[in-house]
């Protein structure tokens, strides 16, 4: 059985959890009090109402880097599950769009900054809570930290496509991080703007590809065989829905901006289901395009042939050779997106453990002039100057290891938390008063954790695929999810007996401001001053 929680969220039917003194606030909490106590504001804080529906999709969506899953990783599912690859991706699109019910659903109630690990302690308990808190960890930084890598290896490519120039990676890769930890220690409008930029020419570049194909028609006429049932009942299927889920990875951090969104109780679902959609219709349109490039007969030859080769030859091949070196230059904008939107994602969760008391106070500490929280942005680009300086030092391959072997464990961390978030919302909603539907709080969530469940063994099962390692490093990989998982569980063990008023706390709901008291102005001396407010109506 679960742990109970505490307490529980305050929900529309109006059960709220109990109001938490001030002084259990970190100093210098943001404005409205840390995630986990109702304290009075101290400090900088978060820039309030930021963010809005459009801002918080170029984040989620970003992060996801649809040129480079496309031009990257999409020749591999074709070569393996054939012309119906672009089936996986649709339904990979609406077992996340299931999970995005009781996921959004659950974002009303709890307003915690905590977000996944929030969701899931109100659900199952502060010590799983706690063990989700330190999964999110590992989950975020292990997909942006292995992502440096890959800039430094597309870069390179980029550099020697275009001009013939050999490029290290290392330095590249190095130059990354200052970049990325700049652009989180700017206003986070600044980065939804520079990433509304960014998304706008991975996306079109790929959109132009999809005009040449199909004003010429593809190879021999445009076929909708790709979704027939003999196309996608084949045995590479279940390769295409493992890299298809791994393609939507970072769209569920639309909760972290919560803070920072303008009306999040109406933009974070909206966010949530317009990158859900874009990506799911997206990736479909876009891999079957390239199909149609080619023809249904020769894609899986030319994909085996020349796998990282197959977008660039196709845009040459029906736009023109200098489109296919934007390609190239937008596959580098493509993964500085993903690498800021993630680093963006990571500050926010530190941020919300430091607010908690779980991480050094010192962490949630908020930029006074650009709103963000910057000793979050600098402890996480150490930590990633770390990793990639000692992958480069062991003499590791940028794309086969750094990027391969950091960016799993990050994958199968994050769909397990999606796992735990769904399960924990049916468990949530019984123990409150609410006016949700039974779709909403039960059978949505149920079915996105069977279908989460038999999507994180896909992904296991085809791990090999992802890392290019051998079982040992596989098997590795893979176990350390469920360790860092106890791990946290035995934190949560030790922050209860030796720090039990963080353990309290911990994932506990912001309680509300209280409403200003209305002033009689016949009451005002002289002065203007009120020496008793009159009591608000009830």
């Amino acid at each position: 059985m679960p742990e109970t929680p505490e307490s529980t969220a305050a929900g529309p039917a109006g059960s709220q959890s109990p109001a938490q003194s001030p002084a259990q606030s970190p100093a210098g909490g943001p404005a409205g009090g840390p995630a986990g106590s109702g304290g009075p504001a101290e400090g900088p804080a978060l820039r309030r109402a930021a963010l809005g529906t459009a801002d918080i999709s170029f984040f989620v969506v970003s992060a996801a880097a649809p040129l480079t899953v496309m031009a990257g990783v999409a020749p591999v599912a074709i070569l393996l599950g054939g012309i119906g690859a672009p089936a996986g991706y649709l339904l990979a699109g609406l077992t996340l769009a299931v999970f995005a019910v009781g996921f959004t659903t659950m974002s009303r109630h709890v307003r915690s900054g905590g977000a996944f690990y929030a969701y899931i302690a109100q659900g199952l308990g502060k010590r799983v809570g706690i063990g989700a808190a330190l999964l999110a960890l590992i989950g975020y930084n292990g997909m942006e930290i292995g992502v440096y890598g890959l800039l430094g290896t597309t870069t390179a490519d980029t550099a020697h496509a275009l001009g013939g120039v050999d490029v290290p990676w290392l330095p590249v890769s190095l130059a990354g991080l200052v970049l990325i930890w700049y652009g989180g220690f700017r206003s986070i409008d600044f980065g939804a703007k520079l990433l509304g930029i960014l998304l706008v020419a991975e996306t079109g570049i790929l959109v132009l590809l999809a005009g040449g194909v199909l004003l010429k028609g593809g190879a021999h006429g445009l076929s909708a065989g790709s979704f027939a049932p003999g196309a996608v009942l084949v045995p590479g299927t279940a390769a295409v829905l493992a890299f298809a889920f791994a393609a939507f990875t970072g769209f569920e951090s639309t909760v972290i901006y919560r803070r920072e969104a303008r009306d999040p109780d109406r933009t974070i679902p909206r966010a949530t289901y317009i990158a859900v959609a874009f990506l799911g219709l997206f990736y479909a349109f876009i891999v079957w395009i390239v199909i149609q490039a080619f023809g249904s007969e020769e894609v899986v030859s030319a994909a085996a042939q020349d796998p990282g080769g197959l977008f660039f030859t196709a845009i040459t091949t029906y736009v023109g050779p200098w489109a296919a070196d934007l390609m190239h230059v937008f596959i580098v904008t493509s993964v500085i997106a993903s690498l800021l939107a993630f680093h963006n994602a990571i500050n926010r969760y530190v941020l919300a453990l430091a607010e908690e008391g779980v991480l050094p106070a010192a962490l949630g500490r908020i930029h006074p002039r650009h709103g963000s929280p910057y000793l979050a942005g600098l402890a996480q680009t150490a930590l990633g100057a770390v990793i990639v300086l000692g992958f480069a030092l062991a003499g590791a391959d940028p794309y086969q290891q750094l990027l391969l072997w950091v960016n799993t464990p990050g994958m199968i961390g994050l769909m397990a938390l999606m796992l735990l978030a769904a399960i924990a919302v049916p468990v949530y909603f019984r123990r409150i008063r609410h006016d949700e539907g039974p779709w909403r709080t039960l059978i949505a969530p149920v079915a996105a954790a069977v279908l989460l469940a038999v999507a994180i063994c896909l992904v296991i099962s085809k791990v090999s695929l992802f890392t290019m390692a051998s079982t040992t490093v596989d098997t590795v990989l893979v176990a350390l999810v469920p360790a860092v998982f106890l791990a946290g569980l035995v934190l949560a063990q030790r922050l209860k007996t030796r720090r039990p008023e963080v353990y309290a706390r911990f994932a506990e709901e912001p309680v509300a401001e209280e409403p200003v008291e209305a002033l009689d102005p016949q009451a005002l001396d002289p002065q203007g001053e009120a020496p008793c407010p009159l009591p608000t109506p009830s």
